[in-house]
């Protein structure tokens, strides 16, 4: 299978230095060599059951439990084989992840990143072949200056030694923020909305791929982005997210 990793092999200057410099927490203010101190994440970041193909998180009892789903998935299985959220999209990571995601807070990237990593240490089984950002489109793109996904992404692959490519999902249709619509709008909001690049098609037939973003709401882009990778013949699709809302 040809492979194309577009990640740099290591940290930069600037961001190995960056790392260092203690500061603020970003939660409560306290001096910290952590962008989230320690006592922060004790509190906020504790690790909670999750339905295995969604990410919903799901009562404590089910602790344990192989492979536990919630209602929704009993009833419809999703079209991922596999979701891993790290965080609920509740106070303080809500905050966190919108000025990351809409403010430029790029110093925030590492501490989201490594509750995914964390997360990913006690529940990965398999390494996936490719690691996938959730593409912007390019008014998006235009608009933030940068893709979140991606740059959680690429850090990710680096550490990990994944493949990424940004290139090899496209959003072909702009669409309206998911967050700005009901939720029963939402899968037709993103319908047709992306595209596998077809001078790569042939990199996924067979592959695993763990699509990345930053959030997970209704699951209605993830879902969207795993039916068009089965069409191209794509085995297995995880979902990997820093956040899952609880609905």
């Amino acid at each position: 299978m040809e492979r194309r990793a577009l990640c740099p092999s290591k940290p930069s200057l600037v961001e190995r230095v960056l790392l260092r410099c203690p500061g603020q927490c970003a939660v409560c203010r306290g001096w910290s060599e952590l962008r989230v101190c320690h006592d922060c994440l004790m509190r906020y970041a504790r690790p909670a059951p999750r339905c295995w193909t969604c990410g919903v998180r799901l009562p404590p009892e089910l602790t344990g439990r192989r492979e536990p789903k919630c209602g929704a998935c009993l009833r419809e299985a999703p079209p991922l084989d596999r979701t891993i959220a790290a965080l609920d999209y509740a106070f303080p990571w809500d905050r966190l992840l919108q000025r990351y995601k809409f403010h430029q807070a790029l110093d925030l990237r590492e501490t989201l990143l490594e509750r995914l990593d964390q997360t990913l240490a006690s529940a990965l089984a398999e390494a996936p072949d490719w690691l996938l950002p959730v593409p912007l489109a390019p008014e998006r793109l235009r608009e933030r200056g940068y893709n979140q996904s991606f740059e959680l992404a690429r850090t990710l692959a680096r550490r990990r030694r994944l493949d990424c490519d940004p290139g090899l999902l496209l959003r072909v249709r702009d669409t309206a923020h998911q967050l700005k619509l009901p939720p029963g709008q939402r899968a037709a909001n993103v319908r047709s909305a992306f595209a596998i690049e077809p001078r790569r098609a042939a990199a996924l037939r067979g592959a695993h791929v763990a699509l990345l973003d930053d959030v997970m709401t209704t699951g209605a882009t993830l879902f969207e982005l795993a039916r068009v990778l089965r069409q191209a013949g794509v085995l297995r699709v995880e979902a990997w997210v820093v956040a899952r809302t609880s609905d």
